[in-house]
């Protein structure tokens, strides 16, 4: 397995994984539409072709043209919120882009995909930690997208014998020395905390402090982002027998509260908050177990919190334009 098809690649998530990709052997192509990816993220070398997946006659030109041995597919928009408001072009692109995908992928006899899921996919849990056997019912169109692209998956593993290897994120964070998390607009705790420390925002707002939780805020299970793009080449390199779903948490929750007061420890600086409502979709506590990953294919996470924090505060600081500079 050597030409790795990356959609999605120049993006946070995308360009991690990219860039271990590479230095482990293999040669990745990227595919981006660049509405959220950099182009600074990427090394020169790599390939980059810009498109859209709902572009079918662009994608099957892709495949024609180049050998794929296999697919880490990570396109797809990702803010609750917006899906929330946007519930039609959530599912368009989402769940459209992954069957344009799959199409193209069949036409070229590529028989591997790795696919970027979501903890959204659980809903509101009744216990954590959670486990790839608890109960799905995601509360926002965005988890849905990500539970109808796992069930389109494993119809098409049934019906074509496609390997594929589905992993739930929980709350990705933290940095390489080449890649830092960069979006616009920037939705996610950690980046938006590193703002107000760096002086990019006046405060942090805390959507909800009513919560069923031991300070009233919302408790995420965050894992570094290395840990997650090392997760992916593992995916890469298991077996058809390995097909299925599998958790990518540390199985520790924070709160935001908790998040903040980590991140003041780390930069030695005070952040202000403010207390405003919850935002639509967000449940209470999100907390993963990852026994059947660790079992099955050997992964597990090696970066705490602090670490997270402290990676992302210095990529921060080493580019304080992001990649503008």
């Amino acid at each position: 397995m050597g030409n790795i098809l990356v959609t999605g690649g120049a993006g946070y998530v995308g360009s991690a994984v990219t860039e271990l990709l590479a230095s482990a052997g293999y040669a990745p192509i990227v595919l981006d539409r660049f509405s959220q990816g950099r182009r600074g993220a990427m090394e020169e070398s790599i390939p980059m072709i810009e498109i859209d997946l709902n572009d079918t006659a662009r994608l099957r030109r892709v495949f024609a043209q180049h050998p794929i041995d296999a697919v880490v597919h990570l396109a797809a928009l990702a803010i609750v919120s917006e899906s929330v408001a946007q519930p039609l072009r959530y599912f368009k692109e989402n769940v459209g882009g992954l069957i344009h995908l799959l199409e193209a992928m069949q036409e070229a006899n590529v028989r591997k995909i790795v696919f970027s899921s979501t903890a959204a996919v659980y809903g509101t849990p009744e216990q954590t930690p959670l486990t790839e056997i608890s109960p799905t019912l995601p509360i926002n169109p965005y988890g849905w997208t990500k539970l109808i692209g796992e069930q389109i998956l494993s119809e098409v593993q049934k019906a074509y014998g496609l390997a594929y290897v589905s992993l739930r994120y929980f709350n990705a964070a933290g940095a390489t020395e080449r890649c830092g998390e960069v979006h616009n607009p920037e939705t996610h705790l950690i980046p938006r905390v590193l703002d107000v420390a760096a002086g990019r925002r006046p405060q942090v707002e805390i959507f909800g402090t009513d919560y069923a939780t031991p300070d009233g805020t919302c408790i995420r299970d965050y894992i570094h982002i290395e840990d997650l793009a090392e997760a992916h080449l593992l995916a890469l390199e298991s077996g058809a027998d390995c097909s299925g779903v599998y958790n990518l948490g540390s199985g520790r929750g924070y709160s935001v509260r908790e998040v903040v007061t980590c991140a003041e420890k780390i930069t030695g600086r005070r952040i202000p908050c403010v207390e405003v409502p919850r935002r639509s979709g967000d449940p209470p506590v999100l907390v993963a177990g990852y026994e059947r990953i660790s079992a099955e294919l050997g992964w597990r996470p090696h970066r705490g919190l602090e670490e997270i924090i402290a990676s992302a505060w210095a990529w921060l600081e080493r580019h304080p334009k992001g990649y503008a500079q």
